[in-house]
C-alpha cells in the first residue's frame, strides 16, 4: 500500500512538473525578448489642421539624426486625439493617435525598459509638468524626460537669432512675436515669458511679444504696435505647430490680432515657409536649425538612459 502511494505521489509530482514546465515555455514565448536599445517617444500637443505636416518634418530629421532608434509619437491633448481618430474612423483609416499613457504602456509591452520622452513644448508649463507626471507612473520603464525648448537662457538666446532673419527692419515696421501663454499665474512659465519680453526690450527695438492667453497681454501690446510709426506688422509664431491659434486668433481674417491691427491702417503678414510646392504658418518646428535642439535634448537624455 504504501509503494502504491508513494507511485501515485511520484507520478503527480511528475504531472505537475510537467504541466509547470509547460505553462513556463508558453509564457516565455508569449512575452516578447526584452529590447537592447531604448525607444525614443516625441510628446506634442497635437493639431487638427494642415500645420501636421510640421510633425512630418521634425520626424524626418529626428530619424535621420538617430538611426536604428524606435520612434513614436504620443499626442497629450484629449480633444485632439478624439477628433482625430473619429476622422479617421470615417475615413476609413487604420490610423490612431495614441496618448502619451498608451505609447509607454504598449512599449513596456513590446519589450522596452528604457525610454527617452522628448516634449516638444517651447516653455515649460503646466503641459510639461502632465508629461513629467505621467511618466512617473511606469516603474516598470527608466524614463528620462527630455527638456522643452526654453528651459535653458542660452537656448532661449539662439532661437532668437534664429528667428531674428525673419524680422523686419525699423524703418520697415514692428515684429510680434506670437506665444501661446498661460491663464494660470501661478505656472512657472510665466517667468520665462516675462524674460523674453526683458530680453527683446533690451536687444530688439521693434520686436515684441504678445500671447493668446495669458502675459504679456496681446490687447496691450497690440494698442503699441499700432502706435509704431513704420506701416507694416509681421506676426512670427512661437509654438512648434502653427496650427489653429495662428491660423484664427492671430492671423484669422476676422476677431483676429492681424484684423485689429489692419483696422489701424496697418499691412499685416506672417512668416510662411513652403514645403512640396505648398505653403503654410512657419511654427518653431519648420525651423532646421530649431529642431536641432530638441534633438540635441533626445541625444543627452540617450547617453544618461544607455548607461544602466
Amino acid at each position: 500500500m504504501f509503494g502504491l502511494l508513494k507511485w501515485v505521489g511520484v507520478t503527480v509530482l511528475g504531472v505537475l512538473m510537467f504541466v509547470s514546465s509547460s505553462w513556463a515555455q508558453i509564457f516565455k514565448l508569449r512575452q516578447p525578448p526584452l529590447k537592447e536599445k531604448p525607444a525614443v517617444v516625441l510628446a506634442a500637443f497635437g493639431t487638427s489642421t494642415k500645420a501636421q505636416v510640421t510633425f512630418d518634418f521634425f520626424e524626418k530629421q529626428v530619424r535621420e539624426a538617430l538611426p536604428g532608434y524606435e520612434i513614436r509619437w504620443a499626442f497629450t491633448s484629449d480633444i485632439i486625439r478624439t477628433k482625430m481618430n473619429k476622422i479617421y474612423r470615417q475615413k476609413g483609416l487604420h490610423k490612431r493617435l495614441l496618448s502619451l499613457q498608451e505609447v509607454l504602456a504598449s512599449l513596456e509591452a513590446e519589450g522596452y525598459r528604457r525610454v527617452v520622452v522628448q516634449p516638444l513644448h517651447i516653455f515649460p508649463g503646466l503641459e510639461y509638468k502632465e508629461v513629467l507626471e505621467i511618466c512617473a507612473q511606469f516603474p516598470g520603464l527608466r524614463i528620462l524626460v527630455g527638456e522643452p525648448l526654453f528651459l535653458r537662457w542660452e537656448y532661449v538666446l539662439e532661437v532668437m537669432e534664429v528667428l531674428s532673419r525673419e524680422f523686419l527692419s525699423p524703418s520697415e515696421g514692428v515684429n510680434v512675436l506670437s506665444a501661446h501663454g498661460t491663464d494660470v499665474t501661478s505656472d512657472g512659465a510665466n517667468i520665462t515669458y516675462l524674460g523674453l519680453d526683458w530680453i527683446l526690450r533690451n536687444r530688439y527695438p521693434n520686436v515684441v511679444l504678445a500671447t493668446v492667453e495669458g502675459i504679456p497681454d496681446a490687447e496691450s501690446v497690440l494698442a503699441q504696435v499700432k502706435k509704431y510709426p513704420a506701416p507694416k506688422v509681421r506676426f512670427v509664431p512661437l509654438m512648434f505647430v502653427a496650427g489653429d491659434h495662428v491660423m484664427n486668433d492671430i492671423f484669422g481674417e476676422e476677431d483676429s490680432w492681424r484684423a485689429e491691427v489692419e483696422k489701424a491702417g496697418k499691412k499685416a503678414d506672417c512668416v510662411t515657409a513652403t514645403l512640396e510646392g505648398k505653403t503654410y504658418y512657419k511654427g518653431l518646428g519648420l525651423y532646421p536649425e530649431i529642431n536641432e535642439l530638441f534633438i540635441k535634448s533626445i541625444k543627452r537624455m540617450l547617453k544618461l538612459v544607455e548607461i544602466f
